[in-house]
């Protein structure tokens, strides 16, 4: 998915499946990307004649990954010795930056909500954890039963307090299950969701995220806009108190899910 397919101006996002041995090659022309692992472990990453690996991780449920970065108008190679499902995150950019390496213990993970509505939030590429030019990308774990992206919010206006930013939801769900999420404003939806589904949000109020009973819920966010580098939302006013009701309630004590050590297969 490219902004010209999208029908939008900023961000894009690819997800690839590599058999064992299989390169894929790009040029990334006016994008900066990330490649994320994200299911069957690691890959080989080289652009221009330099070469980072990633160790990567056995399903999104499993740990926080590494990941690299990408510049605009570079030429991309990913390769997999064993194969695996990789995210490709991507804005329209201005400005070249260097090629690099996203450790994973670099990546800041945070605990937000409370309640039915506590939700772990891996800021691997938010303003404040990783450099990019107009690119923010997170990734979102919600345990089944809860709700995340909530209360509703929306970022398509500049103004004080408020970012203009295109947002792309791309879904996985453990052991198959469903899920479901509400985009409305300019449209009405509520969707039900499945493993490798996406969800474009060009404006409009989004949220919540639905995890079902018995089915942890993950989600990457893909964002970016024409502004200041910012991730700045307007809550839905009628449902704007439910962030004042979790003072005095405990964060869910399945939280968090991940860290940078593999979690044991169940």
């Amino acid at each position: 998915m490219t902004p010209q397919s999208a029908g939008w101006g900023y961000s894009g996002l690819r997800v690839v499946d590599l058999r064992a041995g299989q390169q894929l090659r790009l040029d990334t022309g006016d994008a900066e990307m990330l490649v994320l692992p994200l299911a069957g472990g690691g890959c080989d990453v080289e652009c221009d004649d330099e070469r980072i690996t990633l160790t990567g991780r056995r399903d999104v449920f499993a740990r926080v990954t590494d990941f690299a970065y990408v510049p605009r108008d570079a030429r991309l190679s990913v390769v997999s010795a064993t194969g695996g499902r990789f995210a490709l995150p991507s804005a329209r950019a201005d400005r070249r930056l260097e090629f690099r390496y996203g450790p994973a213990e670099g990546v800041p993970v945070e605990l937000r909500g409370a309640g039915q509505a506590s939700r772990q939030v891996n800021n691997f590429c938010a303003p404040e954890a990783f450099e990019a030019d107009r690119l923010i990308a997170v990734e979102v774990l919600t345990p089944g039963g809860n709700w995340s992206s909530w209360p509703p919010h929306k970022h398509d206006s500049k103004r004080d307090g408020e970012s203009e930013l295109e947002e792309i939801y791309y879904f996985e769900v453990a052991r198959g299950g469903p899920a479901y999420q509400r985009v409305y404003g300019s449209t009405d939806v509520c969707a039900e969701v499945r493993t490798g589904d996406v969800v474009l949000v060009p404006s409009g109020w989004h949220g919540p995220s639905m995890a079902a009973p018995g089915y942890d819920l993950y989600y990457l966010n893909v964002m970016a806009g024409p502004g200041e580098r910012r991730w700045l939302f307007s809550d839905d006013p009628a449902h704007a108190w439910i962030r004042d009701s979790w003072a005095g309630q405990d964060v869910d004590a399945r939280l968090p899910m991940t860290s940078t050590v593999e979690r044991r297969q169940r």
